[in-house]
């Protein structure tokens, strides 16, 4: 189970936080929580869906990285194979939990960092270090802050963005039924997409409203990056040939 601690240089002063990647730090998964924040870089690499929240029943993006639960299909050999790591996935043991202070007399909320010391990414003896000899940030934790500021902000955002699009009907329901080769088939349950010929016909007004809001962008980036799907199919091409060469290779 998670155990959160508010982030401090006394106490924490020689955590250490692995930062290559595998199952066994908890990057076997097939979908992460996606952000608009970064969109403009995810849609380059990922595809982005849209999915409930099963524990608030609220929009949620993703973005897809494999056609299982536990199947990621960007790792490779201790890397992932991405030019841009999502910031769900950056973050690592850290995210922003909320102080309650009184300030003349006003309470008041202030963003804090807090760590799960039993994310599989903490180490003491081992990878990156979180504070400096003398008590300050080092550039891995600044950098760690700089990803958990676009996440709050992203979160924020896009709350509002999706119940914007699913006011005007865009999100619709998506099969996602893929034939790999003729003796595999792959599906993932529970997707949605913005619909395309649905944004093509909304009226001038309706645009408008979206395009002032900065919503507009994010629907036409979600669409744009359903062509990595393309990339995901091929490389789970690729694993089921190297398996089925494994598994002839072992008969011989």
């Amino acid at each position: 189970m998670p155990r959160y601690e508010m982030l401090n240089n006394i106490a924490h002063r020689d955590l250490r936080v692995a930062t290559d990647f595998g199952p066994e730090l908890g990057d076997a998964v097939g979908m992460v929580p996606a952000y608009p924040s970064e969109f403009a870089e995810l849609q380059r690499e990922y595809p982005i869906f849209l999915r409930k929240d099963p524990a608030t029943g609220d929009w949620q993006s993703v973005a897809l990285l494999g056609f299982e639960q536990h199947e990621n299909l960007f790792l490779q050999d201790g890397r992932w194979n991405a030019a841009y790591l999502p910031g769900a996935a950056a973050k690592g043991p850290f995210l922003i939990g909320f102080q309650e202070s009184r300030i003349d007399g006003a309470l008041t909320r202030e963003a804090v960092l807090h760590v799960d010391l039993e994310h599989p990414r903490v180490n003491a003896t081992q990878g990156e270090p979180v504070f400096l000899p003398q008590g300050g940030n080092t550039p891995y934790l600044e950098h760690i802050a700089g990803v958990l500021r676009g996440i709050h902000d992203g979160h924020a955002f896009g709350a509002a963005m999706f119940a914007a699009l699913d006011a005007h009907g865009l999100i619709q329901p998506l099969t996602l039924d893929v034939q790999i080769d003729p003796q595999h088939r792959v599906g993932v349950n529970g997707l949605h997409a913005i619909d395309r010929d649905r944004l093509a016909v909304l009226d001038g007004a309706a645009l408008a409203e979206l395009n002032r809001a900065g919503y507009l962008e994010g629907a036409y980036l979600m669409l744009a990056s359903l062509h990595n799907m393309r990339r995901l199919i091929a490389e789970k091409q690729r694993r089921l040939r190297m398996a089925d060469a494994a598994v002839a290779a072992g008969r011989d």
